[in-house]
């Protein structure tokens, strides 16, 4: 009977998942069994893969290849053997950070595996989305930094940076491998190259040493279209170029466009290479499942850094915890077999609590404003200037013009179809009227949603003959981010309302109407500014506006957890690099060679680049070494040694600026120069990240064990709390009378250093350190104890620091944050 009724349930199953045919997902299915980076042998005929942390796995190896192989067949043996053939499709395998796959099949499908022996998490695939020079120079490379690895003719050399992003342009000067010193093989890289399926040739040059597209789960939910998007590692978009141009592009690129030169670009190691994987795409962003799978396979190609631009639309919302989802889990795995990862804290600020990225062991990037800036003005007839923002140059001459606004040069009735004021179409507009005039145009809600841009005006009084052009702001549009833009013609951008005023009433009160309000003659004048040339300030860096805040969460539910988020502070505001002609992300630079866009997307591969320079020094230095060298050793100061400030909304949606807190740029603005030679380190390890995640509050161990891969070790439980994790920040969210936590500095120093140890902390929270100096030898570890003691309960955190400065020169500062609770 036991086998009839089975049989009976087998078969209800079967037409059940024909009968689901239509309703399919992507799911990330993990299964029992270690990866290939965390295997120490168990399964008979595999010999263990895994290493010690201070060494690297042989990728090569028949070890390798066997376990890895048999996974897959594991995986594939599950799937034949539960789901009938033609109702789902495997995507990937992943066998090397996480063991198991992404799979396309029905709900029902998935209910059923998550029942399956072997099957230890299923969770439905999520989206991605993008986080969208002089830089060098601002941060002190190269007198400070290049160097020391030989100069900038060396800096970076042999270090892999993965790029995960929406793929690359090869042809730029900035990726050229023949205007350079040639690059020699990289012989731990394993990387592949794809082929450009129209030119037939690779996308790999010695500069580029890898190449691969991951759309799987785009195109299994049916999201590739393949008439837009490009199957294969070529940028369709402009970010993914971008952004490994920040990290790694060749030094010394003349930055060049409308016959005017901005300036030479350079990534922060522009002898690094770069490896290219693909995951987002022009008209979706991207899925985790493609993701997941292009990170599994950058650590198995042998990447010595990843440079993550993307992040989730939200926190997860599969599991409990923020930290355990499969993007976060095959990033601990990455970092575990030694990569350094970077990721963009995301593009919600100044709100707080709208970071993207969570894990401790990922350096999550904030975005600063650095010190140069493009303004420009507007000289009226009557004597007023207007401010505005216009990188162009200025009306012929240095002269006055007329103005004309666009409203006063429609040609008839047929141009009401069209929104002709925002002057996109010149079509619309009396060529015969508007030449030699100064164009005035509206700025409309297109320029918003992107159906309109700057440099369409600019095509605009170009076709038309104008003199130049303003565009002027009539309304506030809570939240826009106005960016200067680089323009042929002269022009400018007037963001303040009450100029734009200014403007219109001298211009209605210039111009001649006749009875009907049709203009006769226009009166009013006008001149543009050289806006080519930056002005530079010291009051940067600051947080720009855009940047996610803090505080980190721990679940769905938005409740705030004891890790410090985000990390670091690196220059994301208009920031140049290269761009790819047939980009789409930015429409004022379609048809460019070279972008200045802003963005978390544009800070994170600033830290990628900076890591490579640490780790070209110090290649034996674990990720989180490297992290730690940045975050102690950054700049708590601007330029003009006033404290960071962080650009913010007043209650009127005006921005204001306020002194920067630890949840606006974590321990502060990177300093590439000090991070070489940090005198300590705050280490941690895989081991302690795992026991991380098992002290976090009603956490559901199963799920540590089903998706980080390592269960909770019973004998600590109870003992371990988040904030002992061995960080170089200390955030206690609910601080409950006194709380002490220990940190353990390791020198890396050649000499011997003592340290004398400082704090600094408002009143409401009392932060004494023991002891109050520390001597630490060469290579040898010390701890310290911090106490924090709640002396009254605000509702809102304290901020103060750890200072330990030794008589070598060395200064150490670990941030410290902490909120009392009754």
């Amino acid at each position: 009977m036991r086998r009839i009724r089975l049989a009976c349930l087998l078969l209800i199953f079967v037409q059940v998942q024909w009968a689901a045919l239509g309703t399919h997902d992507v799911y990330i299915v993990t299964m029992e069994g270690d990866p290939v980076v965390s295997y120490r042998g168990g399964v008979q005929g595999f010999p263990a893969t895994a290493v010690d942390s201070d060494e690297e796995i042989d990728l090569t190896s028949e070890a390798v290849k066997s376990y890895a192989l048999h996974l897959r067949g594991h995986h594939d043996k599950l799937l034949d053997s539960l789901l009938v053939e033609g109702t789902y499709e495997k995507l990937y395998s992943y066998h090397h950070l996480i063991n198991g796959f992404a799979v396309h099949m029905s709900p029902l499908q998935a209910e059923f595996l998550k029942k399956a022996p072997g099957v230890k998490h299923v969770e439905r695939d999520m989206k991605v989305q993008k986080l969208t020079t002089h830089t060098p120079q601002f941060l002190g490379l190269p007198t400070g930094v290049w160097s020391t690895g030989g100069g900038l003719d060396r800096a970076g050399e042999d270090v892999v940076i993965g790029i995960v992003d929406s793929g690359i342009y090869p042809e730029h000067p900035s990726f050229a491998a023949h205007n350079t010193d040639p690059y020699g093989p990289v012989p731990r890289y394993k990387g592949k190259c794809e082929m450009d399926p129209v030119t037939q040739r690779s996308f790999c040059n010695g500069k580029i040493v890898g190449a691969q597209h991951f759309a799987k789960a785009a195109m299994a939910a049916g999201a590739f279209n393949p008439d837009v998007e490009f199957a294969s590692p070529l940028d369709g978009d402009g970010h993914g170029s971008h952004t490994a141009a920040i990290a790694a592009g060749n030094n010394g690129v003349p930055v060049r466009m409308h016959g005017h030169e901005f300036g030479k670009a350079s990534g922060m190691a522009p002898r690094a290479r770069v490896a290219v994987y693909k995951v987002l795409y022009r008209l979706f962003g991207g899925y985790i499942a493609d993701v997941v799978a292009a990170i599994d396979q950058a650590v198995q190609d042998g990447v010595d850094i990843l440079n993550l631009s993307v992040g989730p639309n939200s926190p997860p919302t599969a599991t409990r915890t923020t930290f355990l989802n499969p993007f976060d889990a095959a990033l601990l795995s990455a970092v575990k077999a030694g990569v350094f990862v970077a990721q963009a804290a995301g593009n919600g600020g100044p709100f707080p609590k709208t970071l993207v990225s969570f894990s401790p062991w990922i350096t999550t990037v904030a975005a600063g404003v650095d010190d140069r800036r493009y303004k420009n003005h507007l000289t009226l007839g009557n004597g007023k200037l207007l401010s505005g923002l216009g990188v162009s140059p200025a009306t012929h001459g240095n002269m006055s013009f007329s103005l004309i606004s666009a409203a006063d040069a429609l040609l008839g009735s047929s141009a009401t179809k069209y929104s002709a004021l925002d002057c996109q179409r010149p079509e619309l507009l009396n060529k015969r009227k508007v030449q030699g005039r100064i164009l005035l145009c509206g700025y409309s809600f297109n320029y918003i949603s992107g159906t309109a841009s700057i440099k369409k005006v600019s095509q605009t009084a170009r076709n038309l003959g104008a003199a130049g052009f303003v565009v002027a702001v009539e309304n506030s549009y809570p939240g826009t981010k106005f960016d200067p833009v680089p323009v042929s013609v002269p022009g400018i951008l007037i963001t303040d309302v009450s100029k734009t005023e200014d403007l219109i009433d001298y211009y209605n009160s210039s111009t001649i109407r006749d009875w009907a309000g049709r203009a006769t003659a226009f009166k009013a004048t006008a001149g543009i500014a050289d806006g080519l040339a930056p002005t530079l300030y010291n009051s940067a860096p600051q947080v720009a506006l855009f940047s996610s805040r803090g505080p980190d969460v721990k679940d769905f539910s938005f409740q705030d957890a004891d890790v410090l988020k985000p990390d670091i502070l690196a220059p994301g505001n208009l920031i140049w690099a290269a761009w790819t002609p047939n980009g789409t992300d930015e429409s004022n630079y379609a048809g460019e060679g070279f972008a200045m866009v802003s963005g978390t997307s544009m800070a994170a591969p600033h830290i990628a680049g900076i890591a490579a320079l640490i780790k070209q020094k110090n290649p034996k230095w674990s990720p989180s070494a490297i992290k730690s060298a940045m975050m102690t050793t950054a700049n708590t100061l601007d330029k003009g040694s006033r404290p960071l400030r962080a650009q913010q909304y007043t209650a009127s949606e005006m921005m204001t600026l306020s002194r920067a807190t630890p949840f606006d740029c974590g321990s502060g603005a990177v300093n590439p120069k000090a991070a070489l030679d940090p005198g300590l380190v705050l280490d941690a390890t895989h081991e302690e990240y795992i026991a991380f995640l098992c002290s976090i509050p009603d956490v559901n161990q199963s799920e540590v064990s089903n998706i980080a891969g390592s269960a909770c070790n019973s004998s600590s439980k109870g003992r371990q709390r988040p904030f002992d994790l061995n960080l170089p920040s200390i955030a206690v969210s609910q601080l409950r009378g006194t709380v002490t936590v220990t940190r353990t500095v390791t020198s890396v120093s050649e000499e011997t250093e003592t340290y004398t140890i400082m704090t600094r902390m408002p009143p409401e929270v009392a932060l004494e350190v023991t002891p109050p100096a520390v001597t630490v030898l060469p290579g040898a570890s010390r701890e310290v104890a911090v106490t924090l003691t709640a002396r009254s309960v605000t509702g809102t955190y304290s901020f103060g620091e750890i200072a330990m400065k030794g008589d070598r020169g060395h200064l150490v500062r670990i941030p410290v944050v902490a909120m009392g609770f009754k």
